[in-house]
């Protein structure tokens, strides 16, 4: 594949399907044709972590359930050879273990629904502007997830 998925899984026993989850990731790039060699980095961690995160970079101290962190063009990484960056995922498994119990679909379907929303966002779509960017990013996720994808 052309892309540089990392999944890097932080909580302890995590059923957590690491290849499928890269799979996907590589799907949903393919899709929104990114360059090709595009590298992005998903953390699976805890809720506590996520918040830290949340607090550190975003100014915003709670826990949510999916972080997104575009790689900024004066971040770490630099060199003009280097493969485009996308950005960075954080995603909070004890809150998406709840909420796939709440919504009653399994923990894999929940997190491939983090994993798309937060690629999207760092592919830049942003629900937050507008209902009619709301229902473009819904329609990405359906895309990729199947109708039935569970919408927050």
């Amino acid at each position: 594949m052309p892309y540089h998925v990392s999944i890097e899984v932080i909580a302890d026993d995590a059923p957590v399907g690491v290849a499928e989850l890269v799979a996907l990731a590589e799907r949903v790039m393919d899709g929104e044709e990114l360059a090709d060699k595009t590298e992005v980095t998903i953390l699976v961690t805890t809720d506590d972590e996520v918040r830290k995160m949340n607090h550190r970079f975003l100014g915003i101290d709670e826990p949510t359930d999916v972080l997104s962190f575009p790689d900024e063009p004066d971040g770490f990484i630099e060199g003009g050879d280097m493969a485009p960056y996308l950005g960075d995922i954080a995603i909070a498994l004890p809150t998406a273990i709840r909420q796939a119990q709440e919504i009653g679909h399994s923990l894999s379907a929940e997190i491939e629904h983090l994993l798309v929303h937060g690629l999207l966002h760092l592919c830049g779509y942003d629900h937050v502007n507008s209902g009619e960017e709301e229902a473009a990013m819904r329609a990405r996720e359906e895309k990729y997830l199947g109708p039935h994808a569970h919408h927050h």
